[in-house]
Order: C-alpha cells, then structure tokens, then sequence
C-alpha cells in the first residue's frame, strides 16, 4: 500500500479549519484522518453547493431561459445552434448535435441535472432515466435523435441535486443523498405504452419497491452487477453507522422484494463502485465476485463472493501520487480485467499531482496482480476542468468533465502501452460555452456536465447537464485526430 503528501489546497483549508497545526512531517497522518473522518468530503460538497448557490442567485440555474435546439452539425470546431449566440456555439470534434431540451421541458421545477441512464426495451426501443434535484423525468431517444418526455418520477422525500441512476435488467434504481430517500426501483416497463401528447407523473405507489433500509435513508451512489442480480448502496451516511458507509450489498433477485445481506466495512467509506464476476490474468480470483472501490484516496479491491454479514474482503488498497479525491473509474475491459481506468475529482483543485494545473487526468492502473495493483500512467485532457464521471465501451472513454463537456477518448492502446501516451482524443462535446474564453479553455469548478449514458447501439449518447438540461449528440467518427 502506497500513500503520498500531497496536500495542499481544499485539503490544507479543511485542516486548517479544524485548527490542525499544518507540518510537513505529519501531513499524512493528518490526511488520513481527515479522510476517515469525513472532514474532505463534507469540504468538497460545501464546495459544490457554494458554487451551485453563486448560479443561483446568477439566474444561470433557471433552466426555462435555455431554448431548445435542433440538430446542430459540428463544422470548424463549433456546433453553432443559435447563429450570434456564444452561449448557444458550442466547441466540438467529430459530434454533432441531436436535440437539446431544459429541465423545464423536462417536466423540473427546479432544475439541476445530475447522473442519468440508459435502457433499451426489447425491441430496441432506448429510454434515458435523467436525474434532477426533484426527482427523475423519463425520456424516449427517436430514431432521429429527438427526446420525448414521457414522465417523471418525484423524489421521495425531500429535493436534493445528488441523484444517482442505475439500470438493472428492465428496472432502473434510484439514490439520493437526500435524509429518508431510500432507494426507489420502478419497471421501466411503465414507459413502453405512454402517449408523449400526455406525460405520465408516477406516484411512489408506482415504484415496484422501495429500500429504506440504510442509514437515515440515504446513499451517494448506486452500483448494479446485473450478472449476479444484485444493487450496492455506497457512501450511505454517517461513518459511524453500522456499515460505515461502505458496501451495502442488496439482493435484487426479486425486485419487489430487495433485502440487504450485508455490508463490507472494512475500508471505511465508499465513494463509488464496480463489481464483476472476476475473468483476468489473476487466475487466484477467477469466477470470484470482485468489486473496484474508490474510496477517496485509494483504489480499493474486495473479494465479496461472500455476502452474508460482515463481508469485508480487502485484496488491496492502494493510493498514488497525487491523490486527492479518488472518486470514479471503470474496468477497460471488463472480459479481461487487466487496466482500470480512473479520476479524482479534487486534484486539480488542490493543484496536486499531474492534475496539479488544472487540466484533468485519467489515471491508468494495471490491475492484472489484483493483490499488487499499480498506476502506470495517466492521459491528461487539453482543455482545463474538473473530472467527473467516465464509462469505457469498446474500448472508448466516456467522460464528463463538468465544464469542457463530454470527453471520448480511446483508451485502446492501453495494453500495449500503459503509459498513456499513446492515448489520443476521438471527440468532444463543450456543453458549457460561458468558461470557453477562460486561459487554458475552461473552468476549473463544478459547473456543467454530470454524467453521459453512451451505450446505446444507435450510437447516440445523452448527456445530462446541472444548469441547462439534457443533450443528445453522436460522434461522426471514433478516430483521433491530431
């Protein structure tokens, strides 16, 4: 296990706040305890929602104020929706835009976009699931590109603009750090007769369960392993609960009926999650039931076949330079686990590491020893932002880096070349055109995109933004242009 000094920035106000004496001999320690504390996380959400309250009370929140646009072409690097309108010209690459609507049109009073996720019915039909701080709107993706509000589903308690979004087989489930959430799961199924000319706003008794037993009914995140019918709640606050906010494993083998047959704790907080059926080069692990935590300054890998009770299986646990809020990432491959792929989300607010000037770093791990994982690399984005969430399909990086947009990078090379070097960026998507003048192209602060769902064999991706609303775009090629 490796852990680093490097702390500074949002880290060193946290201490400071606490009234720690800042040494640099004990700058570890002092890290650490922050960590487990609680101290950094509770630092980087009052972060997020300092900056949310300045848009607010800016207008830029109000989402009725951003129009819909048709299809847009990429042409020179711009996607000019609305001609004169910087705030409607957004910078691209190889990807063109489909449609876009507000929140309003979304069915939102309040706006504020978060994760999303994607189903495809069984005859072909793809539906986005679009998480909003009042709950979850409901949309069809036409062969042409177009969204087609369908519903939403309210939040179960109160509003908050943490709303996670997993599918699982035809149900999607929903989290939400709001206090009493709980984890809503409803039938996707519900959608496949609805008339657009009048949209549907399901009630909770339109939920095909709903899991309330978590710490004062909250979860960060969600995590599916459709493969084993199983849900993980991760970061479900506080600390010092039962299951300290790891791994809460949830059995979905009958959705209307979900029980939770144990946890891991023995890392402490999860911030996100993947679990697979294990098939890589560590034949030790073959069949086993692996799941990849990012717990805020490590890569975490448990062995949870076991489910029952207290399940901790800790594999490994390893951190790197830089680390500053290990947040997300996902394996490249995941028939042959060998690399993940993966971000923190305060590097480049700490000025830590190789995200220390602000422009965002995919950190790349070779994961073929699961006991001795080790970073190898990273790909840095040329376009200064903050990392958010990233998926890998066929060998393609999905990301979002809140400000500069969707990101796709191809990650293929990795095997042959774990370095990252030969990475290279296949497209991109600015959603957010007001930092586009900024020195280095963008903002480094959490603005603009959340999540992107790119799985649809359509090949149209949607991407779900905070302020503005939802975008349909697809790429016009997957090959890199230098």
């Amino acid at each position: 296990m490796v852990r680093t000094n490097n702390w500074i920035g949002l880290s060193a106000l946290v201490a400071a706040a606490a009234g720690q004496e800042i040494r640099p001999q004990s700058l570890g320690a002092q890290k650490i305890g922050l960590y487990q504390s609680g101290a950094i996380h509770e630092a980087l959400m009052d972060k997020k929602m300092s900056t949310w309250e300045r848009g607010r009370q800016a207008g830029v929140m109000a989402s009725e104020q951003y129009p819909e646009l048709g299809y847009t072409p990429c042409e020179d690097g711009l996607a000019v929706a609305i001609a004169g309108d910087k705030n409607n010209t957004f910078r691209c690459n190889n990807a063109d835009l489909y449609h876009f609507l507000p929140h309003t049109s979304l069915g939102s009073t309040t706006g504020e976009g978060s994760s999303s996720w994607g189903w495809t019915s069984d005859d072909g039909r793809e539906f986005v699931a679009i998480g909003q701080a009042d709950g979850a709107a409901f949309v069809e993706i036409s062969d042409e590109g177009k969204l087609i509000y369908l519903g939403r589903l309210p939040q179960f308690s109160e509003p908050s603009i943490w709303r996670e979004i997993r599918a699982y087989k035809h149900y999607v489930v929903i989290g939400s750090e709001a206090v009493g959430h709980g984890i809503q799961i409803f039938d996707l199924k519900k959608l496949l007769d609805i008339d657009p000319a009048e949209p549907v706003v399901f009630s909770q008794d339109d939920l095909t369960s709903h899991f309330t037993d978590l710490p004062v009914g909250r979860t960060h995140n969600v995590v599916i392993n459709e493969e084993l019918n199983y849900a993980v709640s991760v970061g479900a606050a506080p600390r010092n609960s039962s299951c300290l906010a790891g791994l809460i494993f949830i059995d979905l083998a009958d959705p209307s009926k979900p029980t939770s047959p144990g946890c891991a704790k023995g890392d402490g907080y999860v911030h996100d999650a993947q679990c697979l059926v294990y098939h890589g080069p560590d034949k030790r692990y073959e069949g086993r039931d692996i799941c990849y935590g990012y717990n805020e300054d490590t890569i975490t890998i448990y062995d949870v076949t076991d489910k029952e009770g207290d399940v901790t299986n800790i594999i490994s646990r390893t951190s790197y330079v830089g680390a500053s809020y290990t947040h997300q990432g996902w394996v490249l491959d995941p028939n042959n686990q060998e690399y993940l792929v993966a971000d923190d989300e305060l590097d480049e607010e700490d000025g830590a590491g190789p995200g220390g000037d602000g422009f965002p770093v995919t950190f790349i791990w070779d994961i073929r020893d699961l006991e001795n994982p080790k970073q190898t690399g990273y790909y840095k984005s040329p376009v200064r932002s903050i990392d958010h969430n990233h998926y890998v399909v066929d060998g393609l990086i999905y990301q979002s880096h809140y400000g500069a947009g969707l990101r796709v990078i191809d990650a293929k090379s990795i095997p042959e070349d774990p370095t990252g070097n030969s990475i290279c960026e296949v497209a991109h998507f600015d959603i957010y055109p007001e930092d586009d003048e900024l020195e280095g192209g963008g903002l480094v602060d959490f603005v603009g995109s959340w999540s992107s769902y790119a799985y649809f064999k359509s090949g149209y991706i949607f991407v779900n933004t905070i302020e503005r609303g939802a975008f349909v775009v697809k790429l016009t090629s997957d090959s890199c242009s230098k």
